[in-house]
């Protein structure tokens, strides 16, 4: 079955393109030098050409480096009638860091292996980035011709908040990538079991509220440590009160819905809509990574996951200033107050010793459902999994799609993946050991653009 599917010439090319992205390692850290994304952009653009210029094969393309090795792509299909809507398909074409000793594999050898594509970014979301290329050359080089503007946007820095990409493209080139539509990551997970089936489509995300904590101290000789003001101690104090809490349950306008999908019994169902004892559920839930996900679909949450003492901190001396970097999402509704009054009640009588710059202050969003794109998505996910519905879900992590919604766009989070890979499995990939996805998946979802764009547009 694997041959079969890896020689259908598009499955074949989103295996191929997918391979090769991982191999490029755009690896972003979150400083303006890494990333090298401009690796991946040529990838694809030689691929969108291929080998001629890109009037040629019925699209235009543009590059933008706002700064050296961090480029995005922007290709477009002109539309026949300058008053209908215009879809743009956007992927991103960096990846987040890894450790390669978790991994049983090379993290960026793009090895396929038993049906499945391996190696970071497969499924964040390099595997999207692929399939969307294939489906805009194919539609570029059979001469289709949509009503509205058809874009592609392979985008660097989604990975980092997006400074060097759509968040700079919005500020400066915005009519570049403006469109009545996008489609991005991530859906596609089935759910509902065999009577009610269903298929995600991700409509909203949490907020993102990144910020830094300061710790001061005073500098010291590390040979005389007694009544010293150690900034490090501090921020360990500090660190562990963050790890400690955990703010009650707090249930968004989708969640009732995400719930009917999940093929629960009814005495677990009930417990999953009740905020009081939803904790307790979570904590005894065996599969750790379907708890986490639930989790954080109905909690604010924060995890520290950085800290610098700058160039200075070394073995022997006392540092006088830590930061410690914190990754907060909030819940629709929530501002940058609710995230100053969740800091103080996690830090207490420390709140007073921390100074908190904000790095990323993005709130929740949700696009609207009753859309034409979201009927064409219905009817594409129809024809291989008739009587499947589409439900509409919330995203935990924060994609490109916020930048999109500030432009008044309505934003999606699509896919299509195979019926056998579940939600605690996929979630557990991103940024984790052994990412990978299947050739089916690739499949689905390189065919869901083409018929996509054929219904909405064609």
């Amino acid at each position: 079955m694997t041959e079969q599917l890896a020689s259908d010439r598009p499955t074949h090319q989103t295996i191929e393109m997918l391979r090769t992205l991982i191999r490029n390692a755009c690896v972003n850290t979150g400083h303006a030098d890494s990333g090298h994304e401009v690796r991946n952009a040529d990838t694809i653009q030689a691929f969108l050409e291929g080998g001629s210029a890109g009037r040629a094969t019925g699209f235009d393309l543009e590059r933008f480096e706002p700064t050296p090795g961090r480029v995005s792509l922007v290709a477009r299909i002109e539309g026949t009638d300058p008053a209908a809507a215009s879809l743009c398909l956007m992927g991103h074409t960096d990846v987040v860091p890894v450790n390669p000793d978790g991994w049983d594999r090379d993290p960026f050898g793009g090895e396929l292996v038993n049906g499945e594509v391996w190696g970071r970014g497969a499924v964040d979301m390099l595997n999207i980035t692929s399939s969307m290329a294939v489906a805009f050359r194919h539609l570029a080089t059979s001469g289709f011709r949509p009503r509205g503007d058809l874009i592609y946007f392979a985008v660097a820095d989604e990975e980092s908040g997006s400074a060097h990409g759509a968040r700079w493209m919005a500020d400066h080139h915005p009519d570049a990538i403006r469109a009545d539509y996008v489609l991005t990551e991530n859906g596609g997970l089935h759910g509902g079991g065999l009577e009610s089936p269903t298929i995600s489509v991700t409509v909203g995300e949490k907020g993102v509220a990144w910020r830094r904590l300061r710790i001061k101290g005073t500098p010291g000789h590390g040979s005389m440590p007694f009544r010293k003001d150690n900034a490090l101690l501090k921020a360990a104090a500090v660190i562990q009160r963050i790890g400690e809490y955990d703010p009650p349950a707090r249930f968004h306008e989708l969640w009732r819905e995400q719930v009917e999908t999940f093929g629960l019994d009814d005495d677990t169902k009930t417990l999953m809509l009740d905020a009081g004892r939803l904790d307790d559920l979570l904590a005894d839930m065996p599969d750790v990574g379907t708890a986490a996900f639930l989790h954080a679909c109905t909690h604010t949450t924060f995890s520290a996951n950085a800290i610098d003492g700058g160039p200075e901190m070394k073995t022997n001396v006392i540092p006088d200033t830590v930061e410690v970097d914190l990754d907060v999402r909030t819940l629709p509704g929530e501002t940058a107050a609710e995230v100053e009054a969740h800091l103080a009640a996690a830090l207490g009588d420390l709140a007073d010793k921390v100074e908190v710059e904000a790095l990323m202050n993005d709130p929740a969003g949700i696009s609207r459902i009753d859309t034409p794109l979201w009927d064409s998505l219905q009817r594409a996910v129809g024809r291989p999994f008739p009587g499947a519905r589409l439900t509409p879900s919330m995203s935990v992590g924060f994609t490109d799609s916020r930048v999109f919604r500030d432009l008044g766009s309505v934003a999606y989070g699509a896919g299509l993946l195979s019926p056998e890979l579940s939600q605690g499995e996929f979630s557990s990939r991103f940024h984790g050991n052994n990412e990978r996805i299947d050739v089916e998946s690739l499949r689905l979802t390189t065919q869901l653009w083409l018929d996509v764009a054929a219904d909405l547009m064609g």
